[in-house]
């Protein structure tokens, strides 16, 4: 059964789904600075228009499940939806950013064009319906800890509200502690719900709480990941992309050189297209 639709326009040109080409949703994981997000935007702008794919900036203004007291969130509401404002219009891209309390999404849909809500809130019935509410494209990551099959009931919460433009985010599966998988069979799955898939190549390989004090991760499957999702069929694949990975306030383990994007994006646009 459809929870909703299976293709759906975004913002202008870009799409998800259907007859849309494969949408890249990337960015740094959290705002650092108005200068970093500029960068970023225009090195993966130029990439996507570059294999004829459709482009999404992502980033945080809020961190709010970092493993560490000490860690950087992020520049806060205000300054960061500024910020993405400024972004979105000095492209002309569509924006996704984080919500994690009902009161956000009515505030955040002013600037953003996708709200996401985080994977380890993805069963918060108030926040799904909040963010529902907005009339926002709406991006449910799969919790960590969920079944593919029990996302139809996150689905089924947001378009209960009448809003029918929501995607279902695929970023691992626990393994133990410390450790997570993907099981590639959860793309499918999630799919045959209706609605269109996202794939998260960076937050897959990551080792939470594995640094203790941070997740750590592991930056050198990101590229066969991102290949294996290709060839099982996606609508979008979500990348986080830096240009010093090793100085990111944020995910520094598993964000992906800019330098690496473009070979990347030309194997999964050949795979995709194939499929």
């Amino acid at each position: 059964m459809s929870n909703g639709k299976t293709s759906f326009r975004i913002r202008s040109d870009v799409g998800i789904g259907g007859q849309y080409p494969l949408l890249i949703i990337a960015g740094p994981c959290v705002i650092e600075s108005e200068e970093l997000c500029t960068e970023i935007a225009h090195k993966m702008q130029e990439s996507c228009r570059k294999f004829g794919l459709g482009y999404v900036f992502k980033a945080s203004f809020d961190k709010a499940n970092r493993t560490s007291l000490e860690s950087f969130r992020g520049p806060g509401r205000e300054e960061g939806l500024r910020i993405l404002h400024d972004i979105r219009e000095r492209f002309d891209v569509p924006v996704l950013t984080d919500v994690h309390e009902p009161s956000q999404p009515s505030d955040v849909a002013r600037i953003a064009d996708i709200i996401q809500v985080p994977a380890f809130l993805c069963r918060q019935t108030d926040l799904l319906l909040a963010a529902g509410e907005s009339d926002a494209v709406v991006n449910v990551k799969k919790g960590q800890f969920c079944a593919p099959e029990l996302m139809k009931s996150a689905a089924d919460k947001v378009t209960s509200t009448g809003n029918q433009r929501i995607m279902l985010t695929e970023r691992g599966t626990f393994f133990g502690y410390n450790n997570l998988v993907v099981d590639m069979r959860n793309l499918v799955i999630m799919r045959e719900q209706g609605v269109p898939v996202v794939f998260d190549a960076t937050h897959a390989v990551q080792l939470p709480g594995g640094r203790k004090d941070a997740s750590g991760g592991q930056r050198e499957f990101v590229p066969p990941l991102c290949r294996a999702s290709a060839a099982v069929g996606i609508d979008a694949l979500f990348l986080e992309a830096h240009p010093r990975p090793e100085k990111a306030l944020s995910d520094a383990s598993t964000s992906l050189p800019l330098e690496q994007i473009n070979p990347i994006l030309e194997q999964v646009q050949v795979l995709h297209g194939t499929v």
